[in-house]
């Protein structure tokens, strides 16, 4: 099994145990954010939870002590103790970007990647998620890079779908088009 596919797995189980709890969904997104963040920073805690010679009682010991001082949601704490005892806490990055992917779900958000040729003010960014929530029927959060080769326009992509409105695509079509006369 991909390591994808494990973390949905466990992502789905904490995301239905939180709402079962009523438990706050964005803290324990934030909880997996910061541990997912910790442990990339911190190469030794890593270590000493994948290590063989570390017994189960130990691996949980010190996640249910990372957890205290980080001061995590239960619904975390009880994740991060079940990784750690069954040897998974490498699925943590993976689960923590399975667990947003579900929040935003959720809550009917939608994240949509987009480049401009030139930076976009506050106003033009605005108006640009406006017109993608219509065409989506969803809240857009917008993640926007400039890209000076597109000439003029912007490139939206939201999921697998692409929305090109650049000059560079456009003066491609036209210039096959020419070629194809």
């Amino acid at each position: 099994m991909s390591l994808r596919t494990s973390a949905n797995r466990y992502a789905k189980a904490l995301f239905d145990v939180a709402l079962e709890e009523k438990a706050d969904l964005a803290q324990i997104d934030r909880d997996l954010q910061a541990v997912a963040a910790m442990l990339k920073g911190s190469p030794d805690v890593q270590l000493n939870l994948s290590r063989g010679s570390v017994t189960d009682v130990q691996r949980q010991s010190l996640m249910e002590a990372i957890s205290k001082a980080m001061s995590l949601t239960a619904p975390v704490t009880k994740m991060l103790v079940l990784l750690a005892k069954s040897g998974k806490m490498n699925l943590v990055p993976e689960l923590d970007a399975a667990y947003r992917e579900r929040l935003m779900s959720y809550q009917n958000i939608v994240r949509a990647d987009v480049t401009s040729a030139a930076p976009l003010s506050p106003e033009k960014t605005k108006a640009l998620a406006d017109s993608l929530s219509k065409v989506t029927g969803k809240t857009v959060e917008l993640s926007v890079s400039v890209d000076p080769e597109l000439l003029g326009g912007v490139v939206a992509q939201i999921g697998s779908t692409v929305y090109d409105g650049s000059v560079k695509t456009q003066l491609t079509k036209m210039r096959k088009e020419l070629v194809k006369q």
